[in-house]
């Protein structure tokens, strides 16, 4: 049995796919057991699983051979929530756990990331570090509605490039890491194949969406009042903050080979998920009218 946490997220979602693709015994979890259900169909098994709530991690782990473990980004305090679950896993007897990191993570120790990682390898559990750049998809979700409603993205990452990732190969790897043997202990940095800046990204939005999205390249204390502005809870804006000076600082623009020596293809295009993904930032009749 493999266990999918945070399965109706994008990572998580896409792990699920991927894991009934090949065929396996797949059990989802998430806060809303019947939104599972509903998504993934009878082929998934469905549990009900909350950091928040320990009475959910013994039905969610029991009999559980490897699981996918990613941090909700509202959580920030890991110690409390996260920590007591990896702990959970253990005394189940899950073998091991494959992990949602962050590209540079072992550089890093600020971040929440590291923590996990570290937890992890004090209990002594065999993993698989999923270690990504930038996910593609958060410019579909995270910031959708400033590129759809208003043709812009506003992130405070200057001249510097960033080596986005689709959430499709992140998962790729993951469903690999939890179905197929020899991934224990391993770290792997999951990058596309080339690293473009967000003005950029603008240009490829501007060129697939056939309208002009622009760069803004606000500075870090614009980004923060925007985004208190708009109600994001201030620890995941601090969370973006540090990943875009990242960006800034010309931290984020390496490229690895691991998803085509992994998956043995080329990673996916952000041309080509602009294409998949434009839907999503079509104007709604409402947000037209407003711009």
């Amino acid at each position: 049995m493999l266990l999918v946490t945070g399965a109706l997220g994008n990572v998580g979602a896409e792990v699920v796919m991927a894991l009934q693709r090949r065929g396996v015994a797949v059990r989802a979890a998430d806060v809303n057991a019947a939104a599972i259900q509903q998504r993934f169909g009878p082929t998934v098994e469905a549990v009900p699983f909350d950091f928040a709530q320990p009475e959910t991690f013994a039905p969610a782990f029991a009999g559980v051979e490897r699981m996918f473990l990613m941090r909700p980004p509202a959580i920030s305090d890991v110690k409390r929530f996260i920590f007591p679950a990896i702990d959970a896993a253990q005394r189940a007897g899950v073998q091991q756990v494959v992990f949602l990191s962050l590209i540079g993570v072992e550089k890093n120790h600020i971040v929440p990331h590291y923590k996990v990682e570290q937890h992890i390898l004090s209990v002594g559990m065999p993993y698989t570090f999923l270690r990504p750049s930038f996910f593609m998809q958060n410019l579909s979700t995270t910031h959708r509605a400033e590129i759809r409603d208003r043709n812009e993205i506003f992130v405070p990452a200057g001249r510097g490039a960033t080596s986005f990732i689709d959430v499709r190969d992140i998962a790729a790897v993951g469903a690999l890491a939890m179905a197929e043997n020899g991934h224990a202990n391993q770290a792997y940095a999951l990058t596309g194949s080339e690293a473009l800046t967000y003005s950029q990204v603008a240009t490829q939005l501007s060129e697939v969406l056939g309208r002009t999205i622009t760069y803004r390249k606000p500075g870090l204390l614009r980004f923060l009042l925007r985004q208190r502005a708009q109600g994001t809870p201030l620890a995941f804006t601090l969370v973006m903050a540090g990943i875009y000076t990242t960006a800034r600082l010309g931290l984020a623009g390496g490229v690895t080979a691991e998803v085509q020596r992994l998956l043995g293809r080329p990673p996916i295009t952000f041309r080509q998920f602009a294409k998949d993904f434009q839907a999503s930032w079509q104007p709604t009749t409402r947000s037209a009218l407003a711009v």
